[in-house]
C-alpha cells in the first residue's frame, strides 16, 4: 500500500511540476510579447498623454450636424452584414460537410475542403476588400463579398467541428432504414447540429456588422467610409459622433442577436 501511495504522490508531484513549468513558459512568452510591443515602456505612455488630452478635447462635444446623411450609410452597413453572413452560411454548410471527418466522401476531399477553409480564413477581410474593390469597383458589393468569403473560413470551420461531434446513433438508425446519403446527412446530421449552426450564424452576423465598418477604409461603402472621410480632414468631433452612432447600432445588433438566440432555443 505504501509503495502504491508513494507512486501516486510521485505522479501527482510530476504533474504539478509540468503544470508549473507550462505556466512559467506561457508567462515568459506573454511578458516577452508585451516587451517587444512597447506595453512595458512607461516613458512612451507618458509622452503620449498630452496628445491623448488634446485629441479628447477635439472629439467632445460630438458633432451630429450631419446625422441625417449617415442614415443611409448605416443602413448600407447593416445590409452588408446581413448579405455577407447569408453568403457565408450558404457556402459554409456544403464545405463543412466535406470538411467533417464523418460526412466527407473520402480523405482527399476532406483535405481539400480543409485547405479551402484555411485559405479563406487566413486572408483578412480588409485585404479581400482591397482586392475586390480593384475587381468590381467601389461601393457595398466588394464589402459584401469580402465579408462573405472571409466568414466562410471561420463559419465553415465551426460548422465542420459541430458536425464531427454529432451522436452517431441517429445516423446509424437512418442508414438502417434505407435512407439515402443526402437524407441521412439532412435528417440525422444537420438536424442534430442545427442549434449550434444557428448560434454560429448569429454570432458571425454580429461580428460582420462591426467588420463592415472597417471596410469603408478601402472604399467598400457604409458608415466606415464616412468615418474615414472625417478622419482624413481631422474632424474629430464628427469622428466621435460617428463612433457613438456605431456603438448604438452594434448594441442594437447584439440585442437582436440575443433575442434570436432565445427564440431558437
Amino acid at each position: 500500500m505504501s509503495l502504491a501511495y508513494d507512486a501516486i504522490l510521485a505522479q501527482d508531484g510530476a504533474a504539478r511540476l509540468r503544470r508549473a513549468g507550462l505556466a512559467v513558459a506561457v508567462a515568459a512568452v506573454v511578458i516577452t510579447a508585451m516587451a517587444l510591443t512597447g506595453l512595458l515602456d512607461p516613458a512612451r505612455f507618458a509622452d503620449a498623454w498630452p496628445a491623448v488630452v488634446q485629441l479628447s478635447r477635439e472629439m467632445f462635444p460630438p458633432d451630429f450636424s450631419r446625422f441625417p446623411g449617415w442614415l443611409r450609410p448605416l443602413a448600407d452597413t447593416l445590409a452588408m452584414s446581413i448579405a455577407g453572413t447569408a453568403i457565408a452560411v450558404g457556402l459554409s454548410l456544403p464545405l463543412a460537410l466535406l470538411a467533417a471527418g464523418n460526412t466527407t466522401p473520402n480523405r482527399a476531399v476532406y483535405h481539400v475542403a480543409r485547405l479551402m477553409l484555411n485559405l479563406l480564413r487566413s486572408i483578412p477581410e480588409l485585404i479581400m476588400g482591397i482586392i475586390l474593390v480593384a475587381m468590381v469597383g467601389f461601393g457595398a458589393l466588394p464589402g459584401v463579398l469580402a465579408l462573405g468569403l472571409h466568414s466562410v473560413g471561420m463559419v465553415g470551420k465551426f460548422f465542420a467541428e459541430s458536425i464531427e461531434h454529432v451522436d452517431p446513433k441517429p445516423v446509424e438508425a437512418a442508414r438502417a432504414t434505407g435512407a439515402s446519403t443526402p437524407q441521412v446527412v439532412w435528417h440525422a446530421v444537420v438536424a442534430q447540429v442545427m442549434p449550434q449552426l444557428a448560434d454560429t450564424t448569429i454570432y458571425r452576423w454580429e461580428y460582420n456588422f462591426r467588420a463592415s465598418t472597417v471596410l469603408g477604409a478601402v472604399g467598400a461603402g457604409g458608415i466606415g467610409f464616412e468615418l474615414i472621410a472625417a478622419l482624413r480632414v481631422l474632424d474629430y468631433a464628427q469622428v466621435s459622433a460617428i463612433l457613438i452612432c456605431m456603438l448604438a447600432c452594434v448594441t442594437l445588433v447584439d440585442a437582436l442577436g440575443a433575442a434570436l438566440r432565445r427564440v431558437l432555443k
